[in-house]
């Protein structure tokens, strides 16, 4: 990743994205909204009261098909649109701080570091069945700073990343003395 310099010394210790399935979970209304033009026809047909409007719905026609086009141009980009967040987001781990990389939108980009020396508590957050059956929680970083804290959502193993902060914080601060 060329989003940040790594300092002389400096090397990549962890990187992580969200869970995979976090990512599925956000593609699956894209797909559900994907299907609807092509089942609507059917499903109208089966309700007697609305059957004759099932008819209407004709993607033979030009203006159907246009329609038919934006609608799945319209998902695609949504799809697109969380693949892009979900491939460009990311946490890095070095044995010198933790850099939080951000895309917000497709031309806006945040990166965040936070020297590991400053590191003054990690907790780790599970909640629910699924979370807990998967392993995936929230994290967060505090500092002793009032406004700086690192938070990273759906990580998978919170806990092991948690402990591989601390472990290399820990070893920061005895090496700059603090």
């Amino acid at each position: 990743m060329k989003e940040f310099e790594l300092e002389p010394g400096e090397e990549v210790v962890l990187q992580t994205r969200k869970h995979w399935l976090l990512f599925v979970a956000e593609l699956l209304p894209y797909a559900i909204l994907i299907v609807i033009p092509f089942a609507l026809p059917k499903l109208l047909a089966l309700a007697p009261p609305i059957a004759p409007y099932a008819t209407l719905i004709d993607y033979h026609a030009t203006i159907g098909r246009v329609l038919l086009g934006v609608w799945l141009l319209i998902m695609w980009t949504g799809a697109w649109n969380a693949f892009t967040r979900y491939f460009l987001n990311a946490w890095i781990l070095t044995n010198k701080r933790i850099v939080d990389i951000k895309q917000r939108g497709y031309f806006n980009r945040e990166v965040s570091s936070l020297f590991l020396s400053r590191v003054q508590d990690v907790t780790t957050d599970v909640t629910g069945v699924v979370s807990s059956l998967l392993n995936i929680g929230t994290i967060q970083v505090q500092t002793a700073s009032e406004d700086v804290e690192f938070v990273m959502h759906g990580i998978p193993r919170p806990e092991q990343m948690r402990n591989v902060i601390l472990r290399y914080a820990q070893l920061e601060s005895k090496g700059t003395g603090v």
